[in-house]
């Protein structure tokens, strides 16, 4: 092993270990922001932590001298590897490494030599009993369920809280009655961390029911007064909604990621490792895992990349592949009339959709620069589109496609298609939740800018969620205005309007003209959400945002809850 290789194993250490360091902190700080109800500082703090991955990586390679950039990179792997081995959060270490590296040698695809090339998790760690609080489930739920809530300081003891306490023992109850036919809970544990986002706190459970586990997870808010429960989650789908890949992420503390995804996923089997570590605000991890996990999938099967169904984009060119629940997506070298948006303008978007409160209803994308596939995987329609519309991003080469930019997210079924094949209590129940998406972003300050059914996608739980980002932006910046109205006959007709328009001018009662929604659902749409049609919803959303009301969204459902409240 020589002296160079060891000192820069140790450059890149001392790297992670600050960074490490970095996010822990501001992980930590979570918890007092919100007992103190501070809720700026925490979103701060989340936009904050966003950076910290590339800014460490960026110093790294900065400090490494030119003349060490090309040579010597395996050896410098294995002494990386012996001094993280015994490191609880090693594989967060060798992500690092491995993005130091693509950075300084400007690595196209995967280089097995130099990086760690691992496959995907597949073997979780055993959670140790120190991150854990066990309870003696042989006593009544009310008992044990009061030990639970002992364990936690943050929760303040007293009427109030013995009274939602009895709310919650007897709504656990009817669970085990209902759900579980009676079953005895043989365990329940929860880990020691809790789990922090927005203005939500979370104590994070299981129990052991008929030999499996199922969630218990205890939502807790802050009143304005004090820290109080707020609701019970014991079904696995609102769970899996909790740490969904259209919310914001988690702030958790804790120096084993490994063990924490190991407890998610024992109550949680369906939810991809990819993105519970996503979910835990370890993105890179995450994305680590994802193109892991594709790999090993085209080396196992043989299916090809091929166009996603549905409309055809005129911004983004969107293709899939069998078996994979993910889209890639590649921004076009030209849009369609009339779209005016620019490259710049997309790539900024999705940069604000990463980095803002997504309330669970705007799609994560995980980026990636020179990601290379093998051409043999490809369609020959989709070959032909990549070479027609995407040349500026895309290199195809004999055996190998070379994506310089792109963006992949988790595959949903468009809206517009879901209604035409979906039974009609299903389309009926999504067209609503649909409106309630359009809320939920004014909620949040966003905009989507193109309502079309299209632009939105139905999740496997049936959420309706956003992913068309070319139009979208900050609710604040709309100018709503009511359409003056016309002063003869034939201007109502003209396709050219009658007065002046500017990009920023928005008229929601133009809004139903353009939707598209079936005309068997109008009527039930109009009696949830005619007020999407009127300027003064619009008005009112931007007002409360301009006085800094932090408009509530609960990722759980209201009856869920022990006093049901919000927008």
């Amino acid at each position: 092993m020589s002296r160079a290789a060891e000192d820069r194993a140790q450059r890149i250490l001392r790297g992670y270990l600050d960074h490490d360091r970095e996010f822990q902190t501001l992980t930590a700080a979570a918890e007092a922001h919100f007992q103190s109800a501070d809720w700026p500082a925490a979103q701060r703090d989340a936009r904050r932590r966003l950076d910290l991955f590339g800014e460490a990586t960026a110093r790294v390679v900065a400090a490494l001298p030119s003349g060490e950039r090309e040579q010597g990179w395996r050896q410098t792997r294995l002494a990386f590897d012996r001094e993280v081995e015994t490191l609880p959060n090693r594989e967060l270490a060798r992500t690092f490494y491995n993005s130091v590296v693509r950075r300084a040698r400007a690595t196209e695809g995967i280089d097995a030599e130099p990086e760690f090339d691992a496959p995907p998790i597949h073997e979780l760690p055993i959670v140790p009993d120190t991150m854990l609080y066990r309870f003696d489930t042989s006593q009544p739920i009310a008992q044990w369920l009061q030990q639970l809530l002992d364990s936690y300081s943050i929760l303040p003891r007293g009427g109030a809280r013995d009274t939602a306490a009895a709310v919650i023992a007897a709504k656990l109850e009817a669970w085990r009655q209902n759900a579980c036919g009676g079953a005895e809970i043989e365990a329940a544990e929860s880990l020691t961390a809790l789990f922090f986002r927005n203005k939500g706190a979370y104590i994070v459970g299981r129990m052991r029911v008929a030999g499996r586990w199922e969630p218990l997870v205890l939502p807790l808010i802050h009143d304005g007064s004090q820290v109080r429960l707020d609701a019970l989650l014991t079904y696995r789908d609102e769970v899996s909604i909790l740490f969904s890949f259209a919310r914001s992420y988690f702030f958790v503390l804790s120096d084993h990621p490994a063990a924490l995804i190991a407890f998610l996923k024992s109550m949680l089997p369906d939810k991809p490792i990819a993105e519970l570590y996503i979910a835990l605000g370890f993105h890179k991890q995450g994305k680590t895992e994802l193109y892991r996990g594709l790999r090993a999938h085209l080396a196992r099967y043989d299916e090809p990349f091929q166009l996603a169904d549905g409309d055809r984009g005129m911004v983004m060119l969107v293709f899939s592949l069998a078996g994979r629940d993910l889209v890639f997506k590649v921004i076009r070298d030209r849009f369609a009339y009339p779209k005016k948006v620019t490259r710049r303008d997309v790539v900024d978007r999705y940069d604000m959709v990463f980095r803002h409160d997504r309330v669970g209803r705007l799609v994560d994308a995980q980026e990636f620069h020179e990601l290379q596939l093998p051409r043999d995987r490809f369609s020959d329609a989709l070959l032909e589109e990549l070479a027609d519309e995407a040349t500026n991003t895309v290199r195809i080469d004999p055996k190998t496609i070379t994506f310089g930019h792109l963006y992949v997210e988790r595959r949903l079924t468009p809206l517009n298609l879901f209604l035409r094949r979906a039974d009609p209590e299903l389309a009926a129940r999504a067209l609503l939740d649909y409106g309630r998406a359009i809320k939920e972003l004014a909620a949040a300050d966003i905009f989507p800018g193109d309502f079309l059914l299209k632009n939105f996608g139905v999740t496997r739980h049936g959420r309706v969620v956003f992913y068309d980002y070319d139009e979208l932006c900050a609710l604040h910046e709309c100018r709503f205005r009511k359409m003056p109205p016309a002063r003869y006959d034939d201007q109502e007709l003209s396709a050219e309007p009658w007065f002046s328009v500017r990009d920023e001018d928005i008229f929601p009662e133009e809004f139903e003209r353009f939707l598209g929604i079936p005309p068997k659902l109008r009527e039930l749409f109009h009696s949830h959400h005619a007020d999407l049609f009127n300027l003064p919803y619009w008005r009112e959303m931007q007002q409360r945002h301009e006085r800094g009301d932090w408009i509530d969204t609960f990722p759980y459902p209201s009856n869920r809850r022990i006093q049901p409240r919000g927008i």
